[in-house]
C-alpha cells in the first residue's frame, strides 16, 4: 500500500488520507487529500511553507483527476487522415521506437531530442535525464525550467559556487528589518508567501518593491520602484554606488569573505542616482531611501525573480543584486542574504538531477571528467559513452526539423507552444518534426500537435519527492493509483528503454537500469549525487517522513541537514564569494517609431504557466477566463481605447489579440499581458527571443510592440 494512504474506498470503510504537497508552485503548500465516495477533497496542513494556507490553485487542485477532457487512453495520429485516434499501449510505444529506430539509423543519436519540465518530480527528473543520455545516447536534452531560473542560477553559481534559490529558511523572511523584492509579485503567483510578508511588516519592518507595475505586491509595500523595463541592473548599480559613498559597505566582511571587489567598486563608480534615474525613471529620492534601509537596516534581505531575470542580460542583472548584497555582507548572516524566488513546482530539483543540458545529477557538470566518472559508474556504463553538454532549451527548440537540429522530440511535463518565445516560430518547428511524442495528463496544445501522445498520472497518484524553493527536499504522496490505461512518466520511461533495447538480452538490463518503481529510483539518485554540490546521498524517504522535509546538501544520514547556506564558507575552492563587475546593456530590442511601446508578461493569481491544467478548472476559468492587455489610461486616450474594447499587440515576431484593461498601475510608456492563455491571446507570440549568453535564458520581459484596437 502506498505510504501515507489508507485502503480503498468502498461503502462502509474507511475513506481514503494522504498528507502530500500542492502540484503547483515552488512554494510547495502542504495539503491532505481525502477520498470519499463524493469525491476528493483538499484541506490545507500546518507546513512551514504555507502554515495552513492555500490559494485557489491550491483548493482545486483535485478538480482535475477526474476531469472529462482527462487522457486515458494513448493516441495515434492517423497518417491518412491526420487524426489523432486511440490506440493501444503496444502500439503507440511501438511507433515511437520504430520511429526513433529509423531517425537514429539515418542521422545519428542527436537527431532525436528529450525535452522535460519543472514540475516533474526529482525522480522523474533524474530518470529522463539518465534515459536520455544512456537510452537514446543523445546529447539534446533541456527544459522548461531553462525559461525559469537559469540566469538566477547561473549568477548563483559564480558567486557563491552553488544554485540553492533561498540559502536560509523562508521563515527569515518574516524577521527582516528590511525586505527588497527585485521582480517579484508574490501575491499573485505564491499567495500563501504574502504570511511571511504581512508577519514581516507586522514586526515593524519595511518592504520595498522593484517592478514596473503597481501589482498586487506591490501595494503592499513600503516603498515601491518603479522602473523601466530592463533597467533593473542599472538600479542595483546605482544602489551599490550610494552604499559606497555613504559608508555602508561591510568592509571587513568583504575583506574577509569575498574576492574581487575592487573591481566591482570601480565599476559602479560611474553609477551616481541621476544617472540611474534617466535610465530607469527611478526618482534618486527613492534610490536613496532604498539603499539607507538596506545599508542601516539590521536583518536585510534582497531577493529577486523573474522580472529581474529573464532578459538577455539576465546573469548579469542578477550578479549586480548579489553583489550589493555581498558588499552590505549579507550571504551567511543570520536573518539576512541574498534569495532566488523558484517559480515551478520542482524548479529547484528539476535542474538539479540532469535534464539540463550541460548538467549530472547531484549538479555536476557534465564536461567535468570526475563528474562523468562517478555518474557513468552509477549507471554501469563507460565514462566515455556519455554524450557532452546540449544545447539550451531555446536553441534546442529552434533547431528542430533543420537539416542540422533534432528531427524527433519527446515531451515530459512541458508545453513550449504556449510558453517558449516567439512561440509561432516554435510551433513551425514542431510541426516540421519527423516524430513529436508528448506525455501529458491532458491534450496540450503542444500534445494537439504529437505524432503520439502518452496518457501520464497525476500529482496525486503517484509517489516521488519534490525540492522547494528553501532547498527542502518533500515527500509527494500518492493517494490513489492512476485509473485504467494511464501510467507514470517511470513507467514510460522504463518500457521505451526496453523497447529500444537491440535483443532481448538488453532488454533485461534496460528494465534493471530504468526502474520505475519511484523509491528504488530515488536510492540510486542518492548515490549518483552523492559529493556533488547538490548532495542527496544522506536523504531518504523515511527521513522525510519523519520530519518537515529535508534539506540538501545532507552528505550522510547521520549527519545534519543544511538549511542554511554559507554560515562559515561559500562553495568556492577558497571558500569566498565572488563579485563580478557587470554593467547596464540595453534590452535586445528598444523601442522605435514603428514599434514605440515595451511590452512585459507575468503571471495571474488564477491561472498557471501555459495554464494546461488551470485554464480547465471551472472556479480559475470564471476568476481568469482570458488574457488582456493592460495599458495608462493616457496611452489608452492617445490610442482612443477604451477599457474592454478588443486590441492587437504586435512585434516584428507576431502579435495577439486581447480586451483592454486600463490601469493608473503600469507605465504609460509600457503594456503588460498574462502569458497563460493559448490561440488569438498567446502573449508569446510577441515575446523577444533573444537569449542571455551565459544562461540561455530568453527575453521574456522586453520587447518593443504597438497596439491598436482590433
Amino acid at each position: 500500500m502506498t505510504d501515507g494512504a489508507r485502503s480503498a474506498t468502498e461503502p462502509g470503510r474507511t475513506p481514503r488520507e494522504v498528507a502530500t504537497h500542492c502540484p503547483y508552485c515552488a512554494l510547495q503548500c502542504g495539503m491532505v487529500l481525502r477520498e470519499d465516495d463524493a469525491g476528493v477533497t483538499v484541506h490545507p496542513r500546518q507546513f512551514p511553507t504555507n502554515r495552513g494556507g492555500l490559494c485557489q490553485k491550491g483548493w482545486t487542485a483535485a478538480e482535475l483527476l477526474d476531469h472529462p477532457e482527462r487522457l486515458t487512453t494513448p493516441l495515434v495520429r492517423d497518417p491518412a487522415t491526420g487524426a489523432l485516434q486511440p490506440a493501444s499501449w503496444d502500439a503507440a510505444l511501438e511507433r515511437v521506437v520504430t520511429g526513433i529506430r529509423a531517425i537514429q539509423d539515418d542521422a545519428g543519436p542527436d537527431a532525436v531530442a528529450v525535452f522535460g519540465g519543472g514540475g516533474l518530480t526529482n525522480e522523474k527528473a533524474y530518470a529522463l535525464g539518465k534515459f536520455a543520455r544512456i537510452g537514446l545516447r543523445t546529447r539534446h536534452i533541456d527544459y522548461n525550467g531553462r525559461f525559469c531560473m537559469s540566469s538566477a542560477a547561473a549568477a548563483g553559481m559564480r558567486a557563491f559556487g552553488i544554485d540553492r534559490g533561498l540559502p536560509f529558511p523562508l521563515a527569515d523572511l518574516g524577521r527582516a528589518d528590511t525586505l527588497l523584492l527585485v521582480g517579484a509579485n508574490p501575491a499573485e503567483t505564491m499567495p500563501p508567501l504574502v504570511r511571511w510578508l504581512t508577519e514581516q511588516r507586522g514586526n515593524g519592518g519595511k518592504l520595498i518593491v522593484v517592478d514596473p507595475r503597481v501589482t498586487a505586491t506591490a501595494r503592499q509595500a513600503d516603498l515601491h520602484l518603479q522602473p523601466l523595463p530592463g533597467t533593473d541592473l542599472a538600479v542595483a548599480n546605482a544602489l551599490l554606488h550610494i552604499a559606497l559613498t555613504q559608508g555602508w559597505v561591510d568592509r571587513e566582511y568583504v575583506a574577509e569573505r569575498t574576492a574581487g571587489f575592487e573591481a566591482v567598486r570601480r565599476s559602479v563608480a560611474a553609477w551616481w542616482p541621476a544617472r540611474a534615474e534617466q535610465l530607469s525613471g527611478v526618482p534618486v529620492a527613492d534610490l536613496e531611501a532604498t539603499a539607507r534601509a538596506l545599508g542601516t537596516g539590521g536583518r536585510v534581505i534582497i531577493l529577486t525573480a523573474r522580472g529581474a531575470e529573464q532578459h538577455a542580460k539576465g546573469v548579469d542583472t542578477v550578479s549586480a543584486y548579489v553583489n550589493l548584497a555581498l558588499a552590505l555582507g549579507l550571504p551567511g548572516r543570520a536573518g539576512s542574504g541574498y534569495g532566488c524566488l523558484t517559480g515551478q513546482g520542482n524548479g529547484q530539483g528539476g535542474r538539479e538531477h540532469g535534464q539540463k543540458a550541460d548538467q549530472l545529477p547531484g549538479y555536476r557538470r557534465i564536461d567535468d571528467p570526475a563528474a562523468r566518472e562517478h555518474v557513468a559508474g552509477v549507471w554501469g556504463v563507460p565514462a566515455d559513452e556519455l554524450p557532452g553538454p546540449g544545447v539550451p532549451a531555446y536553441q534546442l527548440l529552434d533547431s528542430l526539423g533543420t537539416p542540422d537540429g533534432p528531427r524527433a522530440m519527446l515531451v515530459f511535463g512541458s508545453n513550449p507552444v504556449v510558453s517558449a518565445p516567439r512561440a509561432g516560430r516554435i510551433e513551425g518547428r514542431l510541426r516540421d518534426l519527423d516524430l513529436l511524442v508528448v506525455a501529458d495528463l491532458l491534450l496540450s496544445e503542444t500534445a494537439a500537435l504529437a505524432d503520439v501522445v502518452l496518457p501520464t498520472a497525476q500529482w496525486a497518484e503517484e509517489d516521488g519527492t519534490m525540492t522547494n524553493l528553501e532547498g527542502r527536499v518533500l515527500r509527494r504522496r500518492a493517494l490513489r493509483p492512476p485509473p485504467p490505461g494511464v501510467r507514470t512518466d517511470l513507467a514510460i520511461i522504463a518500457d521505451l528503454a526496453a523497447r529500444l533495447a537491440p535483443d532481448a538480452a538488453a532488454a533485461t538490463d534496460a528494465a534493471a537500469r530504468f526502474p520505475a518503481d519511484p523509491a528504488t529510483v530515488f536510492a540510486e539518485l542518492r548515490r549518483a549525487s552523492a559529493g556533488g554540490a547538490a548532495d542527496y546521498a544522506g536523504i531518504s524517504w523515511a527521513r522525510i517522513d519523519a520530519a518537515d522535509g529535508v534539506y540538501w546538501p545532507c552528505p550522510t544520514e547521520e549527519g545534519s541537514d543544511t538549511p542554511r547556506l554559507f554560515a562559515d564558507r561559500f562553495a568556492t575552492p577558497d571558500g569566498r564569494a565572488r563579485f563580478h563587475p557587470v554593467d547596464h546593456r540595453p534590452a535586445a530590442e528598444e523601442v522605435c517609431a514603428a514599434y514605440p511601446l515595451h511590452f512585459t508578461t507575468g503571471r495571474v493569481l488564477a491561472q498557471y504557466q501555459s495554464g494546461t491544467q488551470t485554464r480547465r478548472v471551472a472556479a480559475l476559468r470564471r476568476a481568469a477566463p482570458e488574457a488582456f492587455v493592460e495599458l495608462h489610461p493616457d496611452l489608452a486616450a492617445r490610442l482612443d481605447i477604451d477599457d474592454g474594447d478588443p486590441v492587437r499587440v504586435t512585434s516584428r515576431r507576431g502579435e495577439f489579440s486581447a480586451p483592454a484593461r486600463l490601469s493608473t498601475g503600469i507605465r504609460p510608456d509600457t503594456v503588460f499581458a498574462p502569458f497563460h492563455y493559448a490561440g488569438p491571446g498567446r502573449a508569446n507570440s510577441v515575446t523577444n527571443d533573444a537569449v542571455d549568453p551565459i544562461s540561455g535564458m530568453p527575453e521574456f520581459k522586453i520587447c518593443a510592440v504597438r497596439v491598436e484596437k482590433a
